[in-house]
C-alpha cells in the first residue's frame, strides 16, 4: 500500500519547504549573537579587570585586559572606607521587601481588574494608570514631609513604604491575567464552590507565575539601583544603601577607579544571583509569550 493510500502525504525530497525546515543558523547569525553577548558582558568584565588591578592600571597607555591580583586587597579597602556590609544588608532588605510586596499586591490588583466585576472598575483602573504620567520628582517634597511627620527620616521605612506598589506593576499583572487567566476557568472554579482566594491561588497564580517572575526581577533591579530617594531620606553614615555607599566611594578630590569599580562589582553580584534564581521562570514567560503570539 502506498503512502498516499495510507493517508499520509508522500515526502517530497528537495522541496523548498523541507529546505526551510532543515535550515540551520549560519556563521553570520552566531557571529551576531556572539557580538551582542560580548558587548553586554564586556562592561562587567572590564569592571572586574580594573577592580583587580592597582590604581595606576587605569592610566596606562595600554589598559590591561587580564585581571590582576589586587581584587581581595581592593575589597578590604572598600570595607575599610565605607560600611559596605551594612549597605548590602539595607539594600537586600529594601529590594527584597519591595519586590515581594509589589508582586503580591499587583497580582491581587491585576486579577481584580481583569477578572472581577465591580462598580467603577474601569474608572479606577484609569485613575491608577493616570498616576504613571505624573513625574516622580513632583512628589519628592510632599513625600519628604510625610516621611518627616511619621518620624521615618534615616530609617528604611522611608524607602520601603513608598515603593510597595506602583501603577506599572498593576498594569503589567492586569495584562498578564487578561492573557493567561481564562474567564471559563474562573467561572468553573466559582461554580465548583471555590472561594475567591482559592480561585486566585489555584487558577491565577500558576498561570501568571512567569510574568510575576519578570516583574519581580525588574522591581528588584529598580529598587536596588535607586539612588535619588535613598540619598535624600537616609543617613549615609548610619543607614546607607549600596548606591549611596558607592557615591561615597566616588567622592573626594582624587577618584580611585579601582576602589570604585570594586564596590560596583560587589554591588552587582546580588542582582546577578536574583536573575539566576528567576531565570527559569523568565525564560518560560518569554517562551509562552512567543507561542501565544
Amino acid at each position: 500500500m502506498s503512502a498516499s493510500v495510507a493517508g499520509r502525504p508522500p515526502r517530497v525530497r528537495g522541496s523548498a519547504g523541507a529546505r526551510r525546515l532543515d535550515r540551520r543558523p549560519g556563521v553570520l547569525v552566531y557571529g551576531f549573537l556572539f557580538a551582542v553577548v560580548a558587548t553586554s558582558v564586556f562592561p562587567l568584565y572590564w569592571s572586574f579587570v580594573v577592580a583587580s588591578s592597582d590604581g595606576s592600571a587605569i592610566g596606562e597607555v595600554t589598559p590591561p585586559l587580564i585581571p590582576g591580583g589586587y581584587f581581595l586587597d581592593n575589597v578590604r579597602r572598600v570595607f575599610d572606607t565605607v560600611d559596605f556590609w551594612l549597605a548590602i544588608q539595607n539594600s537586600l532588605i529594601v529590594s527584597g521587601t519591595v519586590m515581594v510586596s509589589t508582586v503580591v499586591l499587583s497580582s491581587f490588583a491585576g486579577f481584580a481588574f481583569a477578572r472581577l466585576r465591580f462598580p467603577g472598575r474601569n474608572t479606577l483602573f484609569l485613575v491608577v494608570l493616570g498616576t504613571v504620567m505624573v513625574p516622580a520628582q513632583l512628589g519628592v517634597v510632599p513625600l519628604y514631609m510625610v516621611v518627616g511627620n511619621f518620624g521615618w527620616y534615616g530609617r528604611l521605612e522611608a524607602v520601603i513604604v513608598p515603593g510597595l506598589i506602583n501603577a506599572f506593576s498593576v498594569f503589567w499583572m492586569r495584562q498578564a491575567c487578561e492573557e493567561a487567566v481564562h474567564v471559563e476557568l474562573v467561572d468553573a472554579a466559582r461554580v465548583d464552590g471555590c472561594s475567591l482566594w482559592g480561585t486566585f491561588w489555584h487558577v491565577a497564580v500558576p498561570a501568571i507565575r512567569p510574568q510575576a517572575a519578570v516583574l519581580g526581577m525588574v522591581t528588584f533591579m529598580a529598587a536596588w539601583n535607586d539612588f535619588f530617594w535613598p540619598l535624600i531620606v537616609l543617613d549615609p553614615n548610619e543607614s546607607p544603601t549600596v548606591q549611596v555607599a558607592l557615591s561615597r566611594l566616588a567622592s573626594g578630590y582624587f577618584l580611585d577607579y579601582s576602589l570604585m569599580l570594586t564596590g560596583t562589582t560587589l554591588g552587582v553580584l546580588p542582582v546577578i544571583i536574583v536573575f539566576v534564581l528567576l531565570a527559569r521562570q523568565i525564560v518560560n514567560g518569554i517562551t509562552r509569550a512567543s507561542v501565544n503570539g
